[in-house]
């Protein structure tokens, strides 16, 4: 079933469901009116005929009273030019075509009953103790009865005074509102289905255009999106979030392609080169020397090769998520010092001096292994493109409650411009000076990626033949002095 038609099945469900209970409700509040009215009218010829035989229903005192009524019948409507007497006779006389009346003693046993009556008899309930009304049948008919107890002094119940009312128009109003709400309870539950499911339909709309348009796309037009409702309702928000999710997965889509192209272009270079060495070395005999000149170029590149490795393998591991820092606590002077011991031979081949300017005897909580992966990025970056006899200086400070190492080079320095895409995986400021210093563009976007693991914010400013500066905030949490 489709969503449309689940929404009218369920909505025509529950409507169905309200609708049955008013009707009923109203069903019931008719028919209790119109018992009530038959009440009030049996009420009322009780009454009047007690009132013209002077009989008290808590004082009675004996059938004989009641001889003197008229209970056979007449009609009170026909003569109204009549005189007193007449009036007064009429008060005293019930109409066959509506009233049936009768008296029984405490057995049951009928005593008098109204002409109207026949042969039939009207129902009696001898476990009745006081005034009540009900539905009964006789000869065919329906009538609405009261039944009144006669007491006498003693409270003793010597009979019955039995007044009923034919039911027959009231029943057939209520068959009519029955066959009513009978006829017309499916035609307004289909009516409702059809409206509802055609107004599904339009609301659903924008939903079937996301399906038409997530079927649509493809990795060749990841740049299409779902036309948005003029309503900001919530098919507007699903309709931007998946327009969201389609950007996200372009962009994601476009740097997976831009990753493998360069992973590519990076390996496919050095294996050229160890290719085209070995090819040359197999031509004809040479030296010895020359055999391993090529040779030591050719473990050159194989190294780098294994290097790039690495650094895709440490990249593919923080996008899957599956590197853990392992948070120790340590000296950040001690521990910056030996990096720079490490890194001193580098330095040394171009005559570059690292020197620390400021030290600040702090502690932070960091993952050993990754802060050094970081130093020794950045530490590097800064020998290659330093020139040679300059100086590299190392600054430590405490900044308000955060420790702030700063890196400073006198290299060649990166334009303003190409300051926000250093991190990105296989960036190069410049081609040309990459290829000749051996870098792949990967070190920044390890050393960012890292330190974002670690919570711990990296920042860079640099100005063209002055130099670079790259700083370490770590947050006030995880250092202490």
């Amino acid at each position: 079933m489709s969503v449309r038609n689940r929404i009218a099945f369920y909505y025509t469900i529950a409507t169905a469901f309200l609708i049955a209970i008013v009707f009923a409700i109203i069903y019931i509040m008719v028919e209790r009116i119109v018992y009530k009215q038959f009440d009030q009218e049996i009420k009322k010829e009780i009454a009047e005929i007690l009132s013209d035989s002077n009989v008290s229903t808590h004082d009675f005192k004996g059938f004989a009273s009641l001889q003197n009524v008229d209970i056979d019948g007449g009609n009170s409507d026909n003569d109204n030019d009549s005189d007193s007497d007449n009036d007064s006779k009429k008060k005293k006389m019930i109409n066959v075509d509506t009233e049936f009346i009768q008296l029984v003693n405490s057995t049951g046993q009928v005593i008098n009953k109204s002409t109207s009556l026949s042969w039939c008899v009207l129902a009696f309930n001898p476990n009745q103790s006081g005034t009540s009304f009900f539905n009964s049948n006789f000869g065919g008919t329906m009538v609405r009865q009261a039944q009144v107890p006669l007491v006498n002094k003693k409270g003793i119940t010597e009979g019955y005074l039995i007044v009923a009312l034919p039911l027959k128009n009231a029943m057939i109003v209520l068959r009519d509102l029955e066959d009513i709400f009978f006829f017309s309870f499916p035609v307004i539950i289909l009516t409702l289905f059809i409206l509802t499911r055609l107004i599904a339909g339009k609301s659903i709309r924008p939903i079937e255009k996301v399906i038409a348009t997530a079927e649509k796309i493809t990795q060749t037009n990841l740049e299409h999106r779902i036309p948005l409702p003029d309503h900001h309702d919530e098919l507007y928000r699903l309709s931007a979030t998946m327009n969201g999710l389609f950007d996200r997965m372009q962009d994601a889509f476009q740097r997976e392609k831009q990753f493998t192209a360069n992973a590519s272009h990076e390996l496919k270079t050095p294996l050229a080169v160890v290719k085209g060495t070995l090819e040359v070395l197999v031509r004809k005999p040479r030296e010895r020397e020359h055999y391993e000149t090529r040779i030591q170029f050719c473990l050159k590149e194989l190294n780098r090769m294994a290097k790039l490795i690495d650094q895709l393998l440490m990249l593919a591991r923080h996008e899957s998520n599956k590197i853990n820092p392992q948070i120790e606590t340590v000296r950040l002077s001690p521990y910056i010092e030996r990096v720079i011991e490490r890194m001193q031979l580098s330095a040394n081949a171009k005559n570059i001096s690292i020197a620390v300017v400021h030290t600040e005897n702090a502690r932070i909580a960091v993952d050993p292994g990754m802060l050094d992966m970081i130093f020794e990025n950045i530490l590097s970056n800064a020998i290659k493109y330093s020139p040679a006899g300059s100086t590299i200086a190392v600054d430590i400070n405490r900044n308000a409650d955060a420790i702030v190492c700063s890196i400073s080079d006198q290299g060649i320095g990166i334009p303003e411009e190409k300051l926000h895409a250093i991190f990105e995986r296989f960036y190069r400021v410049d081609e040309s000076r990459n290829t000749d210093t051996g870098g792949f563009g990967l070190g920044l976007s390890i050393v960012k990626k890292l330190a974002d693991l670690q919570h711990i914010k990296v920042s860079v400013t640099s100005e063209t033949n002055r130099g670079t500066t790259f700083s370490l905030t770590f947050p006030a949490g995880e250092t202490n002095g």
